[in-house]
């Protein structure tokens, strides 16, 4: 399966004839090739966001919704497709591939365009004069995102962002290039008008290119810590505006008072939804010592009942990590853990098919034993790895909890309320829920403190990060 760049309405071959090959992670097999573009590619999508802005930006912002529109019907028309190739190039099951990345490409263009519809300028009243504040586009906008929920989090920039009048550019992670290359052919048959959506291929090389581009005006990044860093600082010499979603290591905290059976349910699917490769996971446990035994006793039943294996199969919970690199690193973690005095108490490389032995497999681990402040207790790993720790009072697990140069989301089970509340703000990080996980509602802001990253995007506040305010004030005679 060969992918091609989106360049000015048209899919074209890298400049320099550089290719990579795109691997399965359930099978290690080539399933494909993928440009590795360099500054000549960037310059030319650069270059085409840039001529069509004017145009882009001069229509109103329902014509501009109207569009997203019919993105959104004809991906919902592809639905299948997208769930077949998000489990094919990121080794996820294809249960979740339907339920979460197909329906939230769809839902993310469509609610952007409900938004951009409703949008109205304020006004601001003097005694002797009218401010009108409206938004207006940035301009170019360079959109770079992971591996990990592919056309998820590239729709959820570019949704916002061509909706409030911007061009941009994309840049998807080269390990999973399927279906960002899919939405360009979605662009592509509804007739876009060529030049607002482009799209290049490649490794960091292409990333920094495009960051580092004058005439690019914004970036909205979602990514790691420290390719984040190297983005901000490649972006702000420039002065451009920019959005950074990075990592997290995010605690469930277990009150004794939960109920039991939900909350096992519910920690068990934040610490390994997506094979725990998700910046939103649980992999931190913190369970109150009245009920610790009894916890963990139930949540390794529950983590050692799920079933692995191949993706493409109905009943697969959990699939692949993303590469061989990334199972290494996962692994080392496994050997730090032992270092550090911890015990693997469940998990480890899982018997599977021999059709699958070249895939990047490991079984959901929990570790027990080890120090709060251990480096595996703290350092993201993104991974099937969770950490368990006993706390003993309120104060007890909002400092186990904040413990980490990571800031971005968090979970609190109890049947208290105004505890789970209470609890909630006083993590040190972006999103909480109680009694729940990933329970999202698209008008809420996303984002983190800390080294988990720099704004917020969902609802209004990627209208505004995608948009700068202009005021005008009307002096009355």
């Amino acid at each position: 399966m060969r992918v091609l760049n989106y360049i000015q309405g048209k899919f074209v071959e890298p400049s320099s004839e550089n290719w990579m090959e795109n691997t399965s992670p359930s099978t290690g097999e080539i399933i494909g090739s993928l440009p590795l573009s360099g500054d000549v590619d960037v310059g030319s999508a650069v270059d085409a966001a840039r001529n069509a802005l004017p145009g882009w930006s001069a229509l109103e912002p329902s014509e501009r919704a109207d569009w997203l529109d019919r993105i959104a019907d004809c991906l919902e028309s592809k639905h299948e497709e997208i769930a077949y190739l998000e489990s094919l190039d990121t080794g996820k099951p294809i249960a979740l591939s339907r339920s979460v990345d197909a329906n939230r490409s769809v839902s993310n263009f469509r609610f952007f365009s409900g938004m951009i519809r409703e949008q109205e300028d304020e006004m601001f009243e003097m005694s002797d004069a009218t401010n009108i504040v409206s938004l207006r586009a940035v301009g170019v906008g360079a959109l770079i995102t992971p591996w990990n929920l592919p056309l998820y989090l590239l729709s959820w920039k570019v949704a916002p962002a061509i909706g409030m009048g911007n061009t941009v550019v994309c840049k998807p992670s080269e390990l999973t290039p399927l279906t960002a290359d899919l939405l360009m052919r979605v662009v592509d048959e509804v007739g876009l008008p060529p030049g607002v959506v482009n799209l290049i291929h490649g490794n960091g090389i292409a990333g920094s290119s495009l960051t580092s581009n004058p005439e690019v005006d914004l970036v909205s990044f979602t990514g790691g810590t420290s390719t984040g860093a190297k983005v901000a600082s490649a972006a702000s010499p420039q002065f451009k505006k920019v959005s950074l979603e990075l990592g997290g290591k995010n605690a469930s905290i277990v009150f004794s008072d939960c109920d039991l059976e939900k909350t096992v349910e519910g920690v068990t699917r934040a610490a390994f939804l997506n094979q725990g490769q998700v910046c939103l996971c649980g992999s931190r446990i913190l369970i109150e010592d009245s009920i610790y035994e009894k916890f963990l006793s139930l949540f390794i039943e529950s983590v050692e009942s799920m079933k692995i294996g191949n993706p493409m199969l109905e009943e697969t919970q959990l699939g692949a990590l993303i590469s061989k690199d990334h199972l290494k690193k996962v692994e080392s973690y496994v050997s730090l853990a032992l270092e550090e005095g911890g015990e693997i108490v469940t998990g480890g490389i899982p018997c599977l098919p021999k059709d699958l032995a070249g895939g990047n497999w490991m079984a959901p681990t929990v570790v027990t034993g080890l120090a709060a402040d251990s480096r595996c207790s703290t350092e993201e790993i993104f991974g099937p790895f969770v950490t368990v720790h006993r706390f003993n009072s309120e104060s007890e697990a909002v400092g186990i909890a904040n413990n980490t140069r990571y800031g971005l989301a968090g979970s609190v089970w109890t049947s208290d309320l105004d505890r789970g509340r209470r609890v909630a703000e006083n993590i040190q990080t972006g999103m909480v829920w109680v009694n729940t996980w990933l329970h999202r509602d698209l008008r809420v802001p996303f984002g983190g403190v800390k080294d988990s990253g720099v704004g917020r995007e969902g609802g209004r506040w990627s209208l505004g990060f995608f948009s700068e305010p202009l005021n005008v004030c009307l002096k009355h005679n």
